[in-house]
């Protein structure tokens, strides 16, 4: 993990976080859209395990009177943010505990969407596992791309 700082993360980590942050920012505005528009989403089946409608329908696709998707846009907007080159630029340890902070209950809430998912909706829907992907993928950079600043 060859860096000019020693106190920097390794090269990738700001581009592939922002890369990511936009990725989910991208999936959840297209499922904000299509709650809002029609549920039937594009490439995803809509009958047996694979029912991306019956997952985006669902009772527990709304939390506090907002569709799922929404709390997405704003976790990856924020994650965007966070992500920024300038952001890692800092050498902030504030900023360092806010991404981990906010990864962290990012991939809590996908264990429990998926638990919903497979066990209360009994569906599976492809974008919002694309969704659960990203968050994984943009946790472990997160880790990875913190832990000098930490250990420094």
């Amino acid at each position: 993990m060859a860096t000019d700082d020693p106190g920097q993360p390794a090269r990738w980590v700001p581009p592939a976080g922002t890369v990511l942050a936009l990725t989910g920012l991208a999936i959840s505005i297209y499922l904000t859209i299509a709650h809002y528009t029609d549920p039937r989403t594009l490439a995803c089946p809509d009958t047996g395990a694979l029912d991306c409608a019956k997952v985006t329908t669902s009772a527990e696709s709304m939390v506090l009177g907002l569709p799922v998707a929404v709390y997405g846009l704003l976790f990856f907007g924020a994650m965007a943010l966070l992500n920024l080159p300038a952001a890692w630029r800092r050498q902030d340890v504030r900023l360092t505990v806010a991404r981990l902070a906010a990864a962290g209950v990012g991939v809590v809430t996908v264990l429990y969407l998926v638990y919903v998912e497979l066990f209360r909706v009994n569906a599976i829907c492809l974008w919002c596992t694309g969704v659960h992907v990203v968050v994984f993928a943009l946790f472990a950079v997160t880790l990875i791309g913190s832990s000098k600043t930490l250990v420094d």
